[in-house]
């Protein structure tokens, strides 16, 4: 949703009134032109409605960081609590416990890096198009008031009015620009199966390890 809001936040900016003097033969100019400002305030309605959602997504991730980060510092203190009384089956449920908490911290603080860079992006939707829209009205307030002549503005009026829309498609081709995903791999059953039984081989050695440590540092 949010690259097809950006094409269009990129085609609205990039617009000028030139571009709207081009279908004057079928349609009324001054109707072209309002409509294109409503159509500017659906965009900037439905990016402010975005950044909201976005907003609410980093409050809910940075309530359940807090969360998370407080359970595994309680964890840590009844797992020294275990140890010491000789209560390896408990310590280690308390470690298993820790390890699942200490991989779902990551990803909720790259979560709230991803929001804060998608808040910055839509605000900068937004200043530019209220920009642009500040400019559409007073070109159309200059068109009004010079519509009772007979000709087209001067090929260097033009020319300024693309120069400016130019400028604005490039700012935008700038917050826009996206860095790019690695492709995911596919694997067949029983790879998958194989990586599984890895994966909970060196789970439990960690787990192992890590009770060693915790009972070498007693001794």
């Amino acid at each position: 949703m949010r690259e097809k809001l950006g094409r269009r936040v990129t085609r609205l900016l990039s617009a000028s009134m030139h571009s709207l003097v081009a279908s004057f033969e079928s349609r009324a100019p001054e109707s072209l032109m309002e409509e294109a400002i409503r159509e500017m305030d659906g965009v900037i309605e439905e990016a402010r409605s975005e950044l909201g959602r976005q907003l609410a997504q980093k409050h809910l991730a940075e309530t359940r960081l807090g969360e998370e980060t407080k359970r595994h510092e309680a964890l840590g203190g009844q797992i020294e609590v275990a140890v010491a009384q000789n209560r390896d089956d408990l310590a280690e449920i308390g470690i298993a416990e820790q390890m699942d908490v200490e991989a779902i911290i990551p990803v909720l603080s790259a979560s709230i890096k991803d929001c804060m860079e998608q808040e910055k992006e839509l605000e900068g939707f937004i200043q530019a198009l209220q920009s642009k829209k500040r400019e559409m009205r007073a070109e159309m307030a200059v068109f009004r008031k010079n519509q009772t002549k007979e000709r087209l503005p001067e090929a260097k009026d033009r020319a300024s009015l693309d120069t400016k829309a130019e400028k604005a498609g490039s700012l935008f081709d700038r917050i826009l620009e996206n860095a790019s995903g690695l492709p995911a791999r596919g694997l067949n059953t029983g790879s998958a199966a194989k990586l599984a039984e890895l994966e909970e081989l060196s789970r439990r050695n960690a787990i192992t390890e890590r009770l060693k440590a915790l009972k070498t540092g007693k001794e």
